[in-house]
């Protein structure tokens, strides 16, 4: 799972970046790419470690990527040109929108306009995505007057991509119009950046830390305030230092927290948990994955010779207090290969290779 954080000059892309990885400034490098992983909460994990005593807890991250912004002489652009095949190969994106003022940091265009810099990166996205499908419906049209084995599956994707083009051509977000399943995968190679999940962050002042965001942008899966500054510093500090100055300016959570959290989310993900004396982990999942493929991701060959899981769902251990209680509860269930995996569920794959 990663995740691009974009925007332009000024915006304040660099301190949500440090906000997500606790990064201290000087770390960045500042013409280049920054890379971080960063943990996705999960608190189930509390419980699972009281009731196992592990000897270890793993959880799971997500790779956020702060990219520079616009090149010099084109600061009327975020940069997402330069930065194309970076940007097509990461599974959502951070947009990040300058909502504050300051005298001692310059304004991109010489003004703050949160709605006009998302309409604009919005654009940028659409363009990108049309001259690609553009292009492609182009080469297939020629290839489409010749013989081929292929005819059919090339029909298809050229009427597709087609609908595509329209759709962009009208600043509409593929995200609206590609269908799960058989279209999904047929433009998955193209990495169409408004087919990506979208998360925006207002980049706010202190003042306006913790309200609600000043604007919502319809096509984003979220849209979130965040003063990147004040919360780049919180992540830094001592943890029991943390809930008094997090309470003077009204902030519930941490934007690490929310924002990982919501990107995950976003990303249509559940967490299959894992618990024993040894360990308790929790497995990012896509939802709807089935618990042979979830063995599958702890290791091949429990996938290859998948008996049964036993199963859990977490609220049922949190109630029962312990698998010995769950058990005698009847709460612990054997289910099959094709048994669709739920949030939270707490497993056990009995195999045999």
């Amino acid at each position: 799972m990663r995740v691009a954080i974009v925007g332009f000059p000024y915006s304040g892309k660099s301190s949500v970046f440090r906000a997500l990885s606790g990064l201290p400034a000087d770390h960045l490098k500042l013409a280049e790419e920054n890379l971080a992983a960063v943990h996705i909460p999960e608190p189930r994990l509390d419980l699972l470690e009281e009731v196992f005593k592990p000897k270890k807890r793993t959880e799971a991250t997500m790779d956020f990527v702060d990219l520079p912004g616009s090149a010099e002489g084109d600061v009327g652009k975020a940069g997402l040109e330069k930065h194309l095949p970076t940007l097509r190969q990461c599974d959502a994106l951070l947009l990040v929108v300058r909502a504050f003022e300051s005298a001692s940091v310059p304004m991109h265009q010489g003004r703050v306009d949160p709605a006009g810099d998302l309409r604009q990166l919005r654009d940028e996205m659409l363009l990108a995505d049309l001259l690609i499908c553009a292009n492609r419906v182009e080469k297939l049209e020629k290839s489409l007057t010749k013989p081929s084995k292929e005819r059919d599956q090339l029909k298809h994707e050229h009427e597709l991509l087609k609908r595509c083009r329209e759709a962009l051509e009208s600043e509409k977000p593929l995200s609206t119009l590609i269908r799960p399943g058989d279209e999904e995968k047929t433009v998955r190679s193209f990495g169409f950046l408004t087919q990506k999940p979208v998360l925006v962050v207002l980049n706010v002042n202190e003042e306006q830390a913790g309200r609600e965001p000043p604007l919502r942008d319809p096509h984003a899966y979220g849209t979130y305030a965040v003063c990147a500054p004040l919360e780049a510093d919180l992540i830094r500090m001592e943890a029991a230092e943390r809930p008094a100055f997090m309470a003077e300016y009204g902030i519930a959570a941490l934007a690490r927290d929310r924002l990982v959290r919501a990107c995950f989310d976003a990303l249509g993900m559940i967490f299959m948990l894992t618990a024993g004396p040894e360990e308790v982990r929790a497995w990012p999942l896509v939802r709807g994955m089935t618990a042979v493929e979830a063995a599958g991701r702890i290791h091949t060959d429990l996938a290859r010779g998948f008996i049964k899981a036993e199963t859990i769902a977490f609220e049922d251990l949190r109630a029962a207090g312990s698998m010995r209680e769950a058990k005698a509860q009847n709460k612990v269930r054997l289910e099959p290969k094709g048994y669709v995996v739920q949030d939270g569920d707490i497993i056990t794959i009995k195999f045999n290779v």
